[in-house]
């Protein structure tokens, strides 16, 4: 077992918990790259900013709800479950994630992929649509094009 890779994830889930995604964006190596089932993100600048866009969203319109619970940290891998209220539609969720993590030399996050039931997740964060719609490809493409033109828009700002 990496103590120190261990460590990385623990801060990196410690300031998220506490909505600091500079702090989370100081875990990954700078050619890290990020994986879930809404983005494919390259670079500790895009990846930070998704955390940064996502810690900001919880803290103007959800901070109450948010709450952020892990378990089974290892040096490569993690179990999280976030509480929170979608922003973009004012829903409560509860996403259940599995993570993998492989580090550089430093012991910086170099790759990152989360796992979660994008159908599960699309019912509670998107209403009926996510129901109806959440298990097909399209939508889920939808989705993804959505998320990254937030993103892009974000960094814009940022």
């Amino acid at each position: 077992m990496n103590a120190r890779n261990q460590a990385t994830i623990e801060r990196l889930y410690t300031a998220f918990a506490q909505l600091d995604g500079d702090t989370m964006q100081a875990c990954y190596a700078p050619a890290a790259h990020f994986q879930d089932e809404v983005f494919t993100l390259s670079g500790a600048h895009q990846i930070g900013g998704m955390w940064r866009m996502l810690c900001a969203a919880t803290r103007d319109k959800g901070r109450a709800d948010w709450k952020l619970l892990t378990r089974d940290i290892t040096d490569h891998s993690a179990h999280w479950d976030a509480h929170y209220r979608f922003s973009a539609t004012g829903r409560l969720v509860v996403n259940r994630i599995d993570a993998e993590f492989e580090f550089d030399a430093q012991g910086l996050i170099l790759h990152h992929r989360d796992r979660f039931d994008f159908w599960a997740w699309s019912r509670q964060a998107l209403g009926l649509p996510g129901l109806m719609l959440g298990w097909a490809p399209p939508f889920r493409k939808q989705v993804q094009v959505k998320a990254m033109e937030n993103l892009r828009r974000y960094l814009d700002k940022a």
